[in-house]
């Protein structure tokens, strides 16, 4: 289950970006250590201790949260959708839930009382193993139980709120994908990881008019209301086709990748929650299964790293050290103050103080450097825009929330730093982004297909029509009796 928002505070946005640290990018994988796993105990059963990496590798608590009690708030096209408590509360939770209720929830959407809504990402898990869903409900039945319901219930606009809709949903977007052939094992391992248990369709693959996956675009990158998924096809220009296996792994296990990409909002939260955990095997089929899949050109380019027009640090204390860079951000924002509208001096006095005075961050603070990152590189500039625009939350509660400025700052300001960032830090030999371009990006909401825009009216409409041919029908009848 994804929520959807995202990140220039980590300029970089997982969900327009991908990883690995500087040092570590070219290691090989013995050098990049499984991860210690939550909630694995030498007491728990070995079914219960798979699960608890089953739970890992589906990515559960990016909705419901580490302790399980849900209460996430996902967007969707119909309204927002909440997520629920599954600790195994017998009163808020799922505590009655037999194996087989489990089974269902996930393969089919079906609660024991009512139907799911595909923000829970069924139709992704319905192609779960019968032995990953008995791991997971064994560990789900060792969680505390917090018999708390979430503070938020999941209220949608008719006629979206009679869930016996997703019947017919379900008939057409069910399985969600489809089984490649040619495939080794690894790669096999990989689809499996990639489809089913990490769900990663869900974000990175568009949506028909359904609201299910335009399978003919598969992972080739979507929006995500004010922020995009990218396309994680092996394509070279607008996809991941520059990036080895290696780069793949590291990006996942560390959520970084130097002068490249840096994961935050909701891809920062798969690596915070998720792919970090995941055994090297694990995350060596994901690399191995994405570079196997076919290529999607998409418009939204990225720029290759042009080394040549990035920035070397200012020195090795100002690209660290906060007290070194003051006197550059105290001209910067006295320049402001005076009415400056310089984009340099909107960047220092705005962005330095936590991106450098040099792009290079201070990353000591987890402040995301912002040299080469693909955010800047892309052709189009809506997703940096938005990152602006909207600021970017964090992915974990120790890492820094990036505000948004679309109250603080004009268009043309916005503008101003938009194009200072991408020739300064993104390597674009010019950039000429407008006030325009600003409210154009700023004034584009949600997309929502035809039918699910007019979903009222076409219901309502649709009722009028049955009630109509039920009275001709009837009418019909009677005129039939009266002649006999």
């Amino acid at each position: 289950m994804k929520p959807l928002s995202v990140m220039l505070s980590m300029l970089v946005i997982g969900i327009t970006s991908s990883a690995a640290m500087a040092e570590g990018a070219n290691l090989p994988n013995a050098n990049l250590p499984d991860a210690s796993l939550p909630n694995v105990s030498p007491a728990n059963s070995e079914l219960v201790n798979r699960g608890a990496y089953i739970a890992r590798a589906a990515d559960c608590m990016a909705c419901h949260g580490e302790n399980y009690t849900g209460g996430t708030a996902i967007e969707t096209p119909m309204g927002k959708i909440y997520s629920t408590n599954i600790t195994p509360s017998k009163r808020y939770g799922i505590g009655n839930y037999t194996e087989a209720d489990l089974k269902n929830a996930l393969q089919k959407g079906r609660a024991p009382d009512h139907m799911l809504y595909p923000a829970m990402p069924y139709p992704s898990y319905s192609g779960m193993k019968e032995e990953d869903i008995s791991a997971l409900f064994a560990y789900l039945q060792t969680v505390p139980a917090v018999d708390e319901a979430p503070k938020q219930e999941t209220k949608l606009p008719f006629p979206f709120n009679f869930r016996s809709l997703m019947i017919g949903w379900n008939l057409l977007n069910i399985p969600s994908t489809e089984k490649r052939d040619g495939l080794n094992e690894t790669q096999k391992r990989g689809e499996y990881l990639v489809n089913n248990l990490e769900h990663c369709g869900t974000c990175h693959t568009p949506r028909n008019s359904t609201m299910g996956f335009d399978k003919k675009m598969y992972l080739s990158g979507a929006s995500l209301g004010n922020w995009h998924a990218p396309n994680i096809t092996p394509d070279e220009s607008s996809g991941i086709g520059s990036w080895s296996e290696q780069d793949i792994i590291t990006y996942l296990r560390t959520g970084e990748l130097d002068q490249r990409a840096y994961a935050g909002g909701p891809m920062g939260e798969a690596v915070a929650h998720s792919t970090r955990y995941l055994k090297n095997e694990d995350l060596s089929a994901i690399a191995s299964y994405l570079k196997a899949i076919p290529a999607i050109q998409t418009e939204d380019k990225v720029n290759s790293v042009n080394v040549a027009r990035l920035p070397t640090p200012v020195n090795e204390s100002i690209t660290h050290d906060l007290l070194a860079q003051k006197d550059y951000l105290a001209q910067a924002k006295s320049e402001v103050s005076n009415g400056s509208n310089s984009p340099e001096a909107l960047y220092l006095a705005v962005c330095g103080s936590c991106h450098g005075v040099d792009g290079y961050g201070q990353p000591d603070a987890r402040y995301a450097p912002i040299v080469g990152l693909s955010s800047l590189r892309r052709e189009k500039p809506d997703a940096l825009v938005n990152m602006i625009l909207h600021g970017v939350e964090s992915a974990t509660n120790t890492s820094p929330i990036m505000p948004g400025f679309s109250e603080e700052l004009s268009s043309e300001q916005i503008a101003g730093i938009t194009n200072y960032v991408r020739t300064s830090f993104g390597g674009h030999a010019n950039s000429e982004v407008s006030a325009a371009d600003i409210e154009r990006i700023a004034s584009i909401g949600v997309e929502k297909p035809f039918l699910i825009k007019y979903a009222g009216l076409l219901a309502i409409v649709g009722i009028i029509v049955a009630i109509l041919i039920i009275i001709f029908i009837v009418r019909a009848i009677l005129r039939s009796r009266r002649r006999r």
